[in-house]
Formats: structure tokens, sequence, C-alpha cells
């Protein structure tokens, strides 16, 4: 049988961290959840524990965790800000992307240097729906984790707009 009053306290938690964290987010901007950056992915899980934290223990206050919010989104938005403005604090404190096809090449030493297989690059192929590698013009293993591939459909003649390239090692 549950126990009625703490079932009321943990709804009550829930219901004030998520209010906070709406109030937060809407102050903080959409920067909050974007997973622009690894240390933006670690910000959104951490945020995560946070909810969970005050949502199932009864110990955890909610203050506190609004308190943990306020303080992990704010310490985002400070490394957002130094990251933009220092360009070796940004080399230093996040991933480069890498490019992992060119052409309708797969690059092997790329692939390697970021702990992927030739199966699991294929596989991102698929999703996005490329029929010939031919078709591919670059795929890019990014800063987040994800795999962005620039493709057209084959019957075209378009060439890669080399700005969407800059900032790339190859």
């Amino acid at each position: 049988m549950p126990d009625w009053n703490t079932s009321a306290i943990i709804i009550t938690s829930v219901l004030g961290i998520f209010i906070g964290l709406i109030i937060i987010v809407r102050i903080a901007g959409l920067r909050t959840f974007a997973k622009m950056t690894s240390f933006d992915f670690a910000t959104t899980i951490a945020i995560g524990s946070i909810l969970a934290s005050v949502s199932i223990s009864p110990k955890n206050s909610i203050g506190n965790g609004i308190v943990a919010l306020i303080t992990i989104i704010a310490f985002q938005l400070l490394f957002a800000l130094i990251q933009r403005y220092s360009k070796v604090f940004k080399k230093t404190a996040t991933n480069e992307p890498v490019i992992l096809m060119r052409n309708g090449e797969i690059l092997e030493a790329n692939l390697a240097k970021c702990n992927l297989d030739r199966s699991e690059l294929i596989a991102k192929l698929r999703e996005a729906n490329v029929l010939k590698f031919s078709q591919v013009q670059a795929a890019v293993f990014e800063s987040t984790g994800d795999v962005s591939v620039l493709h057209t459909s084959g019957e075209e003649d378009i060439e890669l707009e080399e700005r969407l390239l800059d900032f790339l090692d190859s």
C-alpha cells in the first residue's frame, strides 16, 4: 500500500521542479537544451538527474533543486559565452567536427580517429537515404556525436558550398 503522504510530497515536488525548470528555461533561452556541444549534452543529463533526484526523494527540496538547476544553466550560459569570445578556450573545451567522407570516398583515417567503423558510418548514410556513395558530398562527425550527411539525389550536378565545411579539419 503506498504511503499517501510520501506520494503527495512526490507529486508536489514533480510539479514544483518542472514549473521551476520551465521558468528557468524561458529566462535562459533555447540554448539550454540545444545539443550544440558535448558540454550542452552533459548539461541536459545533469538537468535530468536533478529532476529525478528532486522528484523521487522527499529529502531533496524543490528549492535546492531549483538552485542546482539555476547553477547548472548559468554555468552552461557562461561556458557558451566564454567559448564564443575565446578561440583558445573553445578549442580546448570542445570537440572539433571531423570529416568522415568527402566526394563519395570514406576517409578511413578520420573514422579511426573518431573510433568509428565503416558499418556505423554506412548506417548513418542509410538513415540519410543515401543510395550511392557518389551522392555523398560530405559526411561530418559533429562535436555533438551526430553524423551530418550532405548529399544530392544523384540526378542533379550540385556542388557542395565550401562554407558548410568551414572550421573543419579534413
